[in-house]
């Protein structure tokens, strides 16, 4: 504690940053539980012939947050997948990815860095059908990309090593950068794959579309079922609310060892004046007792035995108030009585 009873800077920063990471990880704790909630109260509506009806009887046309789940089905022509033979599919991702090793020079060791140099996603329209052939109803699905999950299977994956000479590798031990290689990836939403939407449905004329809601709602278009997808976010809130109470609790110890801190420092600064304050009432009851020649000689008494004349100096603070016997009796760390400063060294007083 500095001068006052003020916390440190170490402390008040210690304070403050916890205080930060608190309201952080409990903002995400909230949106997380936000998100939960609004996905635990989608409406799941059925890919059937009763479709329709539902969304003429929504107010506009539209249920603000759906559940439908369905079978992909490509449109008009679909993306057929550049290494694989007969993989078809709606939305292709193709990814080149660079591997190396860069020298710490904190930790002296050589890390792992992962960095995309290409990325393409290609994709064409889609709906979801129904598993059931011949149910004559369809969900056109509207910015897939814009998804919070959307689920692309790899279907292909290859790692290219560096080739590296002699020089070269003298040359990325100076440089710090040990190239591994190049990895390639594509991934792609095939068709027939089952599909979980979750999002704004409306009929816009004759066709039903799945799209992004407007109340800031995630969209989802995940490979697993409806249940399966709650869970998981209810994972991720209860890992979030865990989080927010060991932060939470974390603040509030720092919080109370400062504030014990500066009770005590109170308490002893209260106690102090009170010895003071007794010491003085002592003194002025002395003198009117004392005559005044009994008065001039309790001036220069010892203030501890009030017997002895005082003969010390105490450095550094400078008072004069005790006599060597007195000064020899006192507790370690030698303080001065007057002030309760450390006493470095002491000066004999001799008075002619």
């Amino acid at each position: 504690m500095e001068s006052g009873g003020r916390p440190s800077a170490a402390q008040a920063a210690l304070l403050a940053a916890s205080t930060a990471l608190t309201a952080l990880v409990y903002s995400i704790y909230r949106q997380k539980a936000r998100v939960a909630r609004g996905l635990e109260g989608a409406r799941r509506v059925r890919l059937d012939g009763d479709l329709r009806a539902v969304l003429l009887e929504a107010p506009g046309r539209c249920v603000p947050y759906a559940v439908i789940e369905g079978v992909v089905r490509s449109v008009k022509e679909t993306l057929s997948s550049q290494f694989v033979e007969n993989c078809k599919g709606v939305v292709q991702r193709l990814t080149l990815q660079e591997h190396k090793m860069v020298w710490n020079r904190t930790t002296h060791l050589w890390n792992d860095y992962e960095k995309i140099i290409h990325q393409r996603t290609n994709t064409t329209p889609f709906d979801l059908v129904p598993q059931e052939e011949g149910a004559g109803v369809t969900v056109r699905v509207m910015k897939p990309l814009d998804a919070a999950e959307l689920s692309l299977e790899t279907v292909y994956e290859k790692f290219h090593p560096s080739v590296q000479s002699f020089t070269d590798v003298i040359g990325h031990y100076i440089s710090g950068e040990r190239p591994k290689g190049i990895q390639e990836t594509e991934q792609m939403l095939k068709v027939g794959t089952a599909l979980t939407g979750v999002g704004e449905l409306v009929l816009d004329n004759a066709t039903i579309k799945l799209q992004p809601p407007k109340q800031g709602m995630p969209y989802y278009l995940s490979g697993v079922d409806f249940d399966s997808l709650l869970q998981k976010q209810e994972s991720n809130v209860r890992f979030w609310k865990i989080l927010t109470v060991v932060f939470g609790f974390a603040t509030c110890a720092v919080l109370f060892f400062i504030l014990r801190k500066q009770y005590r420092h109170h308490r002893e600064r209260r106690h102090l004046k009170q010895m003071q304050d007794e010491f003085r009432q002592a003194q002025e009851r002395l003198m009117r007792e004392m005559n005044v020649e009994g008065g001039e000689t309790f001036k220069n008494a010892c203030v501890i035995c009030l017997s002895n004349t005082k003969s010390c100096v105490f450095l550094e603070c400078g008072h004069v108030c005790s006599c060597n016997e007195c000064y020899r009796a006192l507790p370690e760390p030698k303080r001065c009585p007057i002030c309760r400063q450390a006493i470095s060294r002491v000066v004999s007083l001799y008075n002619s």
